[in-house]
């Protein structure tokens, strides 16, 4: 059989990358160390199924390509608002720590390998970037603090673009080294930048204003349209200045993912999927594509770097990035000890070591075999000691806020009640229109299928305190409790249930507890919800006080009790809520018959709370 065909090679590499990936997720492991080892046993090393050779010039092409695809994918998921939060860390990160790390990285290259100037700068460079592609899947499973989380997934997306630059620079002093070539290639590093700022930010607009308008892209071409000018964009943007298309594609990602278009989360979903299987089929390839004689030939010269860059240079990077940045020495310490270089620093080395082969510049091979070295190593140490170390600096993001399915009137309704911050609580629903009314109410939504591992993942069940299943669709609401608990072991799960529905005894079976304490007209509550013709009220309690004393307002329609606060605590009102003498309630009341509700509360004991109450949502 017939293997050395460029054809054979990448369907080989496609089908074991995509392989790789699902195996990696049901072992919980970072997918780069499947990926690497899928190559080397695929690869001319071992079997010789994928023989990335006879691909020729259509590698770097492919590499290029996947490149535009995975940065702008990143792109789409960093949220402005969230960056801003952790403005200060993350411009320092990106400047004066990977300034930090060139230099540390040069001078490793220099002093245990040996290099001359030239090759030591290039690989300074090379290892700037952090990858996000491999920290923030990592980041997920880790589930450690949202402020440390934001800032190490957004340094690993925008340093990639830098370190490109950075690259490009060093390459043309290694292949022409002078003091004219200097300055012309610092002059061109500025100008990829402001060329690759300025094109991803035009193309960005574009994009958006054409994706607002429901007629120019017609539906169902939306996420293909969006594919091919991001390939537009970044060779567009190479072909203005010499590899300028990284910085735009990531800016264009970015004006793109917060420009809130109609197709928002759906381009996301495409993307994602997109980018998996590119991820795997380049680490497939480039893994291949590296002898492991060159890996063996560094011997302990190559350890000794890879050392240096992960117990000084990078925690050094994370000292001075954090500087002054309101983080304590925990949360810097962690910053400093999780750097895993991803598939942006493969591509580039592998593409101007090959570059630089051509020319008949020595090391070249070294400095690649050097590079996936340090990917490895700092992958594998990272992901298999990053929950330890994170349980040792106390930053395991502890529960907190709430998921609930749907993004109705009553949901955004208690959402509003339960909500402490703006991160407390998260709607899931597929009704993109309902979606877009709880953000412009301040909520987080998600656009997505519940019963999908994207919802799943996007919400951080497992960090929640709890589930709440109140969409219209009792049954989907009990299939999604019955996922958050397989995928999360999460045991606070409460179900909204209809009359003539689900019964009382199968929500209980389900492990869940009847939310609102009884049976309610839910589409009722709803439209009165969005028609304003119910109002949130807090109440005292009394002494002896019970939920179940609501049961015939509730069933008459009368009341609905909605959240149950105990001092700073806040929970929904389920049937298994047990109340403490002065515990409050916020109460959904009927305006039509509020006196009549109002009065026969006062009859059974409950103390009506003067002042601003809990907001009742609105479409």
């Amino acid at each position: 059989m017939a293997f050395s065909s460029p054809a054979v090679t990448l369907s080989i590499a496609v089908c074991a990358g995509m392989v790789g990936q699902a195996v990696a997720r049901h072992l919980r492991l970072p997918g780069i160390i499947v990926l690497l080892l899928l190559g080397v046993l695929l690869g001319p090393d071992v079997a010789n199924f994928v023989q990335p050779s006879t691909l020729g010039a259509a590698l770097h092409l492919l590499v290029g390509f996947a490149v535009a695809v995975i940065l702008f994918e990143g792109g789409l998921n960093l949220e402005i608002a969230r960056l801003r939060r952790q403005q200060r860390a993350i411009q320092q990160l990106v400047t004066l720590g990977a300034l930090v790390t060139a230099i540390g990285g040069t001078l490793a290259g220099r002093l245990l390998m040996g290099w001359p100037w030239r090759i030591a700068v290039l690989f300074g460079t090379l290892v700037v970037v952090t990858g996000p592609t491999v920290i923030t899947p990592l980041l997920r499973r880790l589930k450690v603090q949202r402020q440390v989380s934001t800032i190490l997934e957004a340094e690993g997306l925008l340093i990639d673009a830098i370190g490109a630059v950075l690259a490009a620079f060093a390459v043309e002093i290694a292949i022409e080294p002078s003091g004219a070539s200097f300055a012309r290639a610092l002059a061109d590093s500025g100008l990829r930048i402001g060329v690759g700022v300025g094109v991803g930010t035009v193309g960005g607009l574009i994009l958006v204003l054409l994706l607002r308008r429901r007629r120019w892209v017609p539906e169902g071409l939306e996420n293909t349209f969006v594919l091919s000018v991001a390939w537009a964009i970044f060779i567009c943007s190479n072909a203005f200045v010499h590899e300028s298309g990284v910085a735009a594609v990531t800016i264009a990602g970015l004006v793109v993912g917060n420009g809130k278009t109609r197709v928002h989360h759906g381009l996301q979903e495409f993307k994602e999927q997109l980018t998996v299987m590119l991820i795997g089929l380049l680490f497939v390839l480039l893994a291949a594509d590296v002898r492991l004689s060159e890996i063996q030939a560094l011997g302990a010269r190559g350890i000794w770097v890879v050392v240096v860059l992960m117990i000084i240079v990078r925690p050094l990077n994370a000292w001075i990035g954090t500087w002054r940045c309101g983080l304590n020495w925990r949360q810097r310490a962690f910053i400093g000890w999780i750097g895993p270089r991803g598939i942006i620093a493969a591509a580039i080395a592998s593409l101007f070591a090959a570059d630089l082969a051509g020319r008949g510049v020595s090391s070249a091979t070294e400095l690649r075999a050097l590079v996936f070295l340090v990917i490895a190593a700092t992958v594998v140490i990272g992901g298999l000691s990053g929950g330890l170390v994170a349980r040792l600096l106390k930053l395991k993001q502890r529960q907190s806020g709430w998921v609930v399915l749907g993004a109705n009137a009553l949901a955004r309704t208690l959402a509003l009640a339960l909500r402490e911050s703006a991160d407390d609580v998260v709607l899931i629903d597929t009704n993109e229109e309902l979606c877009q009314t709880a953000e412009a109410q301040g909520l987080q939504a998600i656009c997505e299928n519940a019963l999908g591992e994207r919802a799943i993942e996007a919400s951080r069940v497992e960090t929640r305190l709890g589930a709440i299943g109140l969409s219209l669709n009792e049954e989907i609401n009990i299939l999604f409790l019955q996922l958050v608990r397989s995928e999360s072991q999460l045991r606070s799960l409460f179900v909204a249930l209809q009359p003539g529905g689900i019964s009382t005894k199968m929500a209980h079976q389900a492990g869940a507890e009847v939310l609102f304490s009884a049976v309610a007209d839910l589409g009722l509550w709803a439209v009165r919800c969005r028609l304003n013709s119910a109002r949130t009220e807090r109440f005292i309690l009394p002494k002896g006080g019970k939920v179940a004393d609501l049961e015939s307002l509730i069933a008459e329609g009368l009341v609905l009790p909605l959240v149950h606060y105990r001092g700073k605590e806040r929970w929904p009102v389920t049937d298994a809520v047990t109340l403490r003498s002065g515990d409050q309630l916020a109460v959904l009341v009927l305006l039509a018959r509020q006196a009549e509700a109002l009065a026969a509360l006062e009859q059974l004991g409950w103390q009506l709370e003067q002042g601003e109450q809990p907001a009742v949502a609105r479409s």
